[in-house]
């Protein structure tokens, strides 16, 4: 009974109303009650029949023997808590995934079974016991006016149920995901740089297993990086999914190898069956053309484990030439670019370098527009066999004009070139790629 209290014409009622639970709620949840009581008593069965019903529907859940008891043992736990839930009139928020359940989660985050293969299962799951029910629900006599809230009250619940249960099982498998995926990056990390040093004798297929690569293939590796002012908080997934596209767009005969160098920067192998033909240059086009386009330096073409190591050396001697000369824009260079390798060899110490291409080029070596382009036209004058016509002809200039930038850059170093010609040609060459790292400062700036 409830006492309510209104006014009228300035004075107070008391009004007394009684609520009386309505017969057909009543007889509702006896008839839902009934068909939980029912299924429970074969919920081996009932699970059975949703089981394979998922595996004939989603093919990612087709696994091994524990995976397929995992399944069974999943399906079976979330049947009984659902059944629970109708018998009793649990609510859905106080409810938990069973333990049954989580470990499938993580055992489907651990063998990289997507996750939308996990949320398609639960709503086949609920689509599959939605049918269950209902057809238990035809074995009992219901009288019409009960049948309607009956059918209302399952369905809700087990939406309800299914929902709070797939929140759950969704989030412990995203962290189990990352957790693996985090711990299986830092072992395969670990054992990239056990190849890479070089040191202690390895077992080429126990390791080809083990960072799921294959080491006996031809390889070209990478050196993937941001500039400084584009980096993000995480760049890392960036550049891997880099790599991922290129592997795609160049063919590569099977995944890529990527492995994080630090925090902003990954190594990165292409596998090839066979050695590829104007790889490199593909690989230029397409990251200069990418939309997320990082800094890289390519390595060479080497096969099996020691070319493995080649490559990515090469990679790193191209990459620390970039880095050294302090790019500021996106680029791409490659071991294979004429001279680079040298320069990498030469400019070990930058500070011992300086000195010795100040030494040669005398004053040719300032760092300015004006010296830049005298050093550029007697590179590519030596480099030619001392041809005017030929260099003019690269830099799309008239002979005379090489001829008088030639005589000029002759005049700036202070003397002939004779028999040092060789050092010229490297100190120029070092020049070209290593800018302003190995030149004299300007004095105007």
């Amino acid at each position: 009974m409830r006492i309510e209290r209104c006014h009228e014409g300035g004075r107070e009622i008391r009004v007394e109303s009684v609520t009386i639970a309505r017969h057909d709620d009543v007889d509702a949840d006896r008839f839902i009650a009934a068909i939980a009581t029912r299924m429970n008593d074969r919920v081996t069965d009932v699970s059975a029949a949703i089981c394979v019903y998922l595996e004939e529907r989603i093919t990612e859940l087709r696994g091994d023997l524990r995976t397929t008891d995992l399944l069974t043992a999943s399906v079976e736990s979330n049947v009984a808590t659902i059944l629970r839930a109708l018998r009793y009139d649990l609510p859905a928020a106080d409810v938990r995934a069973p333990l049954a359940a989580v470990g499938f989660a993580r055992r489907l985050a651990r063998q990289g079974v997507p996750a939308s293969a996990l949320i398609r299962a639960y709503r086949l799951g609920q689509r599959r016991m939605t049918e269950l029910v209902f057809a238990e629900l035809q074995t009992l006599g219901i009288p019409p006016a009960e049948r309607i809230s009956v059918i209302e009250h399952i369905t809700a619940t087990l939406f309800d149920f299914s929902d709070r249960i797939t929140e759950q099982v969704v989030a412990i498998y995203d962290e189990e995901r990352e957790r693996w995926l985090e711990s299986q990056n830092s072992v395969r990390a670990v054992r990239v740089r056990e190849v890479l040093d070089g040191r202690k004798s390895i077992d080429v297929d126990a390791v080809t297993e083990a960072i799921r690569y294959p080491l006996r293939w031809q390889h070209l590796a990478l050196v993937l990086w941001y500039p400084d002012a584009e980096t993000d908080s995480d760049p890392i997934p960036r550049l891997q999914r880099v790599v991922r596209e290129l592997g795609d767009a160049v063919a590569a005969a099977s995944s890529p190898l990527v492995v994080a160098a630090d925090q902003v920067s990954v190594w990165a192998w292409l596998p090839y069956r066979t050695a590829p033909g104007a790889l490199v240059t593909e690989v230029r086009t397409f990251v200069t053309a990418h939309r997320d386009h990082p800094n890289v330096a390519i390595g060479t073409v080497a096969a099996g484990i020691d070319g493995f190591r080649v490559s990515h050396h090469s990679a790193q001697r191209a990459c620390s030439v970039a880095l050294a000369r302090g790019l500021s824009s996106s680029t791409v260079v490659a071991a294979d670019d004429p001279g680079l390798m040298i320069a990498a060899l030469l400019g070990g110490t930058l500070t011992e370098t300086r000195d010795w291409v100040s030494e040669v080029l005398g004053n040719l070596a300032g760092d300015d527009e004006h010296d830049e382009r005298l050093r550029d036209t007697l590179r590519i004058f030596l480099g030619t066999g001392s041809s005017y016509k030929a260099a003019a002809t690269e830099l799309n200039l008239h002979s005379n004009s090489v001829k008088y930038r030639v005589g000029r850059a002759v005049a700036r170093r202070g003397r002939p070139i004779g028999a040092d010609r060789l050092d010229v040609e490297l100190a120029l060459l070092v020049c070209h790629w290593y800018g302003p790292a190995v030149l004299r400062p300007d004095p105007n700036q």
